[in-house]
C-alpha cells in the first residue's frame, strides 16, 4: 500500500507548523522592514537582531552592537522606543544619541547606566559642541525602564537642545543668544547671553549602542559587569526621526542645506520645530522640568566644582 505524504495528523500537524514558519518569518520580516527604513547596523551586525515586531542590541562577552540612522538631518526630533536591560545590568550602558562627524561634532546623549538588580538606573546626559563635551547631568529614573517601554527623545532647533523622558523634559540647553530677544518669565539660564557656546548647524545621524563600561559606569566602576547574565538585551519598539532631512548627495558643510534647513518652510513643508513655541518651553513643560530635577538629578557639572573649579559659562547664574 503506498504511503500518502501529508495524510492524517501527522499531515495536518506538519502542515500548521509550515504555516507557523512562514507566519513567524513574515512577522521578522515585517519588523526588519519597520526598522530598515529608518537605521541600520554601525558595528557587530550579528548582535543587532530582530524578534517579532521589535529589534533588540545584545551585549555578550564578545561583543556589544549599535545602529545608526540611514540619513542625517538638521533640526527637529529623534525619539526611541526602549525597554532597558532587565536585572542585574551593572557595568552595562546602553547609548541613544545624536551626533555630527569630525574632530569638532556636536553631539547630544542619552547613555543609560546599568545597575545591580533592585537599584535604580541612572540616565546620563551630555553634549558635545565643537568636539568639547564634559557636560554631564545624570538623573534616577522614577520608574522601572526594564518593565515596559518608554520614550526617550531629543528636541533640537537653532534656540535650543531638550532631552525628554515621555515627554517629560529633564534637561534643557538653551541658546543663550537667541534668548536674548524673547526674555520670558519661565525661562531655564545656562548662562549669560553671549557668553556660553551653542551647537551650530551641522546635520546629525541618530545612533545607539549597547557596551561593556564596567570601568566606570556603575559606581564608578566598583561594580564589574556579571557575564553570567549574558546576553544583555536592550529592546526597542521603534525609533523615529522627524526632521529636516539632509540631501543625501551633499557634503556636511554645504552651506545651501544649512541654509534651507535653517528656514521655516522647507520641502517637506512647515518645518513645525521652528514654530515659536518650540523655541523654549511651554509654562506646564518649565513645572515638569522643575519637578525632574528638584527630585530625580543626583548630578549636575555645573555644581561640580572639583571638577570645575571656574564654572562653565553656560552654568553662570544657575
Amino acid at each position: 500500500m503506498p504511503v500518502r505524504n501529508g495524510g492524517g495528523a501527522l499531515g495536518a500537524a506538519a502542515f500548521l507548523a509550515a504555516v507557523a514558519a512562514l507566519l513567524g518569518a513574515a512577522g521578522v520580516a515585517a519588523a526588519a522592514s519597520k526598522f530598515d527604513d529608518v537605521v541600520q547596523p554601525s558595528w557587530a551586525n550579528d548582535h543587532m537582531v530582530y524578534d517579532g515586531d521589535l529589534l533588540k542590541l545584545r551585549l555578550d562577552a564578545n561583543s556589544g552592537g549599535g545602529f545608526v540612522s540611514r540619513s542625517k538631518f538638521l533640526y527637529g526630533k529623534a525619539s526611541a522606543d526602549l525597554k532597558l536591560v532587565p536585572g542585574d545590568s551593572a557595568g552595562v550602558v546602553t547609548a541613544f544619541y545624536l551626533s555630527s562627524a569630525g574632530d569638532k561634532h556636536n553631539e547630544f546623549d542619552f547613555e543609560f547606566l546599568g545597575n545591580v538588580t533592585g537599584e535604580p538606573y541612572l540616565v546620563q546626559t551630555n553634549l558635545y559642541i565643537d568636539g568639547v563635551g564634559n557636560r554631564e547631568q545624570r538623573i534616577d529614573l522614577w520608574y522601572d525602564p526594564t518593565a515596559d517601554f518608554h520614550t526617550y527623545a531629543v528636541l533640537w532647533n537653532p534656540s535650543q537642545v531638550v532631552f525628554m523622558v515621555d515627554d517629560t523634559p529633564i534637561r534643557v540647553y538653551e541658546n543663550r543668544q537667541n534668548a536674548t530677544a524673547r526674555r520670558g518669565h519661565h525661562r531655564h539660564a545656562n548662562g549669560s547671553a553671549g557668553s556660553s557656546p551653542f551647537p551650530g548647524p551641522q546635520p546629525m545621524a541618530v545612533y545607539s549602542s549597547i557596551w561593556n563600561a564596567d570601568d566606570w559606569a556603575t559606581q564608578g566602576g566598583r561594580v564589574k559587569t556579571d557575564w553570567s547574565h549574558a546576553p544583555f538585551e536592550a529592546t526597542f519598539r521603534e525609533v523615529r526621526v522627524d526632521g529636516c532631512a539632509w540631501a543625501a548627495n551633499a557634503t556636511d558643510s554645504d552651506a545651501g542645506e544649512a541654509s534651507r534647513c535653517s528656514e521655516s518652510w522647507g520641502k517637506e513643508g512647515r518645518y513645525w520645530w521652528k514654530e515659536k513655541e518650540m523655541s523654549e518651553l511651554s509654562v506646564h513643560q518649565s513645572h515638569q522640568l522643575v519637578w525632574a530635577r528638584a527630585h530625580h538629578l543626583v548630578y549636575d557639572y555645573c555644581v561640580d566644582t572639583d571638577r570645575f573649579p571656574v564654572q562653565p559659562p553656560e552654568c553662570a547664574g544657575r
